[in-house]
Formats: C-alpha cells, structure tokens, sequence
C-alpha cells in the first residue's frame, strides 16, 4: 500500500476510496463524531485540528488528499466563503510567492481552511508529495484552479474541474470541484465510467460506451418501488419539491436527509432513509459503522466513495 496523509478525512469516504486504489491514507479530522465512525472502521485516523499538524509528522506520506469544510462555499450555507472567493484566490497566489496570510482578516476562519492542503503542499520539506487529490463544492474551482497554477510552478502536473458523481457509479446526482496533481508526471481528469442522468431519459439510453447510470432502487434492498420527495423547497413551496423515484438516482444527500419523505405509489408515507442507506447513497457499504451522533451530518459531509476511487485512479502510477 502507498502512504497517504488526509486532511478534513470526516466518515471515510475519501479513505474508502483511495484505498480501493491502494492508498492507505492516515485521516486528521477534529470532529468527534467523524472520529468515532473512522475508528470503528478501523481507518488510521488523528483526532486533531489540520492546523496543528504539517508534513514533517508524517514524512512516508506521499499523496496528500483532502475536502475542505465547505460551509462557507456551498449555496445552503452563509455564502461568506463564496463573498470572499477573489480574496481567497489573491491568498492562494500570496502563498505561492512564499507570503505569509492571516486567516483573521476573513469574516469565517472556515473560509480559509481551503487553504491548508496548499500549505502542507509548499511547506520546507525534504519530501515533496507525488500526487495531490482534492475536492470541494462546485463554487470552490477558482481556487482550485488558482492552486493549479502555484503547483505547476512546483512542478507539478495538473487538472481541475466540476465532476458530475452519477457519471462515476454514485446512485446520487451531485456535482464536486476537484483538483488531481502528479509531480512531474502527466495527469488527467478521470474519465466518466457511467451515463450522465437526465430527468425524463430511460437509465438504459445514452452512450452505449459507458455504463447506465445507478439507480436509488439498484443499491437499496427496499421491498417497494417509492418515491422521494425532497426537503429542498423552491421559493419555499413545498408544492415544488423535488421528486424523483426509486429508479432514478436520488437528490444530492446533505445533512438534511433524514428530512427527505418517501411515499409508495398510492401516495402512503414509507419509512425514511436510514443511515445505512443514506450512507450508500453516497457510496459507503451497507454496514458501515456510523457511530457517535449527528450521523446524518456525517453522511452529508461524507466525500461520495466511487468518486474518490475515480480520483486515486487518476494519480496513481509509477513514482507513486
């Protein structure tokens, strides 16, 4: 196995995912709940605040993976991160010229926690990593692509993009920027596996080069077809609520899913998502050991496991 240090690791997904690949990645995560579920996974795991920790405490690693907190960026959020995002990008460049940046002159010091893989990336170490896996909401690709430019002046090779994780395996539809860097070696974004979903189109039609896309009723053992009816109001409505049924891929799972209605087809209520199925909704087993609490927020912040694999694909090879 290869050594890979994770920053902001939370339940596991990125863990599971990298380690499909044969990353064996050590998680740094200050959550106590997220921390609970790790280790009752028996993932190597920190229970530390990122900021406290650099390369120099774990020099076998050579991948270096992460998905910052996205409170800030991400549309259900207060939008201060997203507010910021040009000072974040000007922050980004700072550090490539080797400046220092006070996270206090940001109105969230969440917000500048988007800059710590970047850190870990450029600190005064003899051991340079050789391939870099991040990702974040959509809203966060300016700076992933204002990393891309410090990294390629350090000689890395890299790519950056907004991700569409049903066209990876996930039963889900939910869209992540990521950024994938090898030093001196040629990177790519992963290519799509699966069929794009969209509304009204047959699972079984598309590009018959590439998979049919996942389905909610293809990984739950639900007796029933049913349907969901999502929290996500438009304009506060619930009249337009999303729906989608048991065969098509179901809504972006956040920390509200516990919240998501499911009905069968003559309109009676079902019983919700549990846990283990919100968690393989997003592309953790069956049995994952969800421990501690706040288990739906887990399962939001949780990073889709197929994709993970799809980006420890794209970096994994000689030198590795």
């Amino acid at each position: 196995m290869t050594a890979g240090i994770e920053l902001f690791a939370g339940p596991g997904g990125m863990s599971l995912g990298l380690e499909d690949r044969g990353i064996r990645s050590t998680g740094i995560e200050w959550d106590d709940n997220a921390v609970a579920t790790r280790r009752a996974a028996g993932m190597p795991t920190i229970h530390a605040d990122v900021r406290n920790h650099g390369p120099r405490d774990f020099p076998r690693a050579t991948v270096l993976a992460g998905g910052p907190p996205c409170q800030t960026f991400t549309i259900a959020g207060d939008g201060s991160g997203r507010a910021e995002t040009d000072r974040v990008v000007d922050a980004v460049k700072r550090m490539g010229a080797r400046e220092v940046v006070d996270p206090r002159t940001f109105a969230d010091e969440r917000t500048t926690l988007v800059l710590e893989p970047l850190r870990w990336l450029l600190a005064d170490f003899e051991c340079s990593y050789n391939a870099v896996v991040l990702e974040q909401v959509p809203q966060a690709l300016p700076i992933w692509d204002a990393y891309a430019e410090v990294l390629r002046a350090e000689g890395y090779e890299v790519a950056t993009g907004v991700l569409r994780t049903e066209q990876y395996g996930l039963p889900q539809t939910r869209k992540r920027a990521v950024l994938v860097a090898r030093l001196g070696a040629p990177v790519a974004l992963p290519a799509p596996t699966h069929r794009a979903y969209t509304k009204g189109v047959p699972q079984h039609e598309g590009d018959p080069t590439l998979k049919p896309w996942v389905s909610m009723g293809d990984v739950l053992n639900r007796p029933q077809p049913f349907t969901v009816i999502s929290n996500y109001g438009t304009g506060g409505d619930p009249k337009n609520r999303g729906r989608r049924t048991s065969a098509e891929p179901a809504f972006t799972v956040t920390g509200k899913i516990s919240r998501f209605r499911l009905i069968d087809a003559d309109g009676n209520e079902l019983p919700r998502f549990t846990h283990a199925e919100a968690g393989q909704l997003q592309g953790l087993p069956a049995d994952w050991p969800w421990s501690g609490s706040d288990i739906s927020q887990q399962i939001g912040n949780a990073c889709p496991a197929p994709l993970a694999a799809a980006l420890a694909a794209a970096v994994t090879g000689d030198g590795i």
